[in-house]
């Protein structure tokens, strides 16, 4: 997993509550375990019409948002049922960092393990960075995980809180494999001792 530190770029406003990991990612793109080419499934059903032809109309899909880095979502982002392709599809598509009111449990942590940051503030300041994304002429804003800080270009900073352990695993790039090799020598250690004193466990079926 790749280090998380800063990102500066473009956000995209998505002014829309109670998006389910069904809107993120349609059951349909379910099929594959690779985390790559799920951007083309993402927000499928708003951004194609039936006969599966492009809309063109959705905010994704129109410049300078097309290269976001940031989306500003409505309350309860994530919702619905557990699928980590959710993360993986914003991934794909170029998104970073997805900044609203409030997350469901089960994609905050599956973001967060996939090495995304979703950063939660009120609806005030979300309603505020919603404006200041909705003008495509200066749609960047900066998130700072070090600092915990978002800065609109208008110059206004809103600090956010996050778990000590997360933010530690963005900013060293540590997964759950990758937390588990940082205590190889421990590991190792244990399974000397019990190698000794249980060597049958290691003994192989004939």
């Amino acid at each position: 997993m790749e280090k998380f530190n800063k990102v500066t770029g473009v956000a995209a406003p998505l002014p829309l509550v109670n998006v389910d990991t069904d809107k993120i990612i349609p059951k349909q793109f379910l099929k594959t375990i690779a985390r790559t080419g799920l951007g083309k499934g993402l927000f499928f059903e708003m951004r194609t019409n039936e006969d599966g032809t492009p809309r063109d109309d959705f905010i994704l899909d129109q410049e300078p948002y097309t290269k976001a880095e940031i989306l500003i979502a409505g309350d309860n982002f994530g919702c619905g049922s557990s699928r980590e392709h959710a993360p993986w599809a914003l991934q794909d598509f170029g998104i970073k960092v997805v900044i609203a009111p409030t997350f469901a449990d089960i994609f905050y942590n599956n973001s967060f393990k996939n090495g995304m940051l979703l950063v939660k503030l009120p609806q005030e300041q979300i309603d505020n960075l919603m404006s200041v994304a909705s003008d495509p002429e200066n749609p960047e804003i900066t998130v700072d995980l070090e600092k915990q800080e978002v800065h609109a270009p208008n110059g206004v900073v809103y600090p956010f809180e996050l778990d000590s352990f997360l933010k530690h695993c963005l900013l060293e790039g540590l997964d759950d494999i990758g937390l588990t090799m940082k205590r190889g020598d421990d590991i190792g250690d244990f399974e000397g001792g019990q190698r000794s004193q249980q060597p049958w466990l290691y003994k192989r079926a004939s």
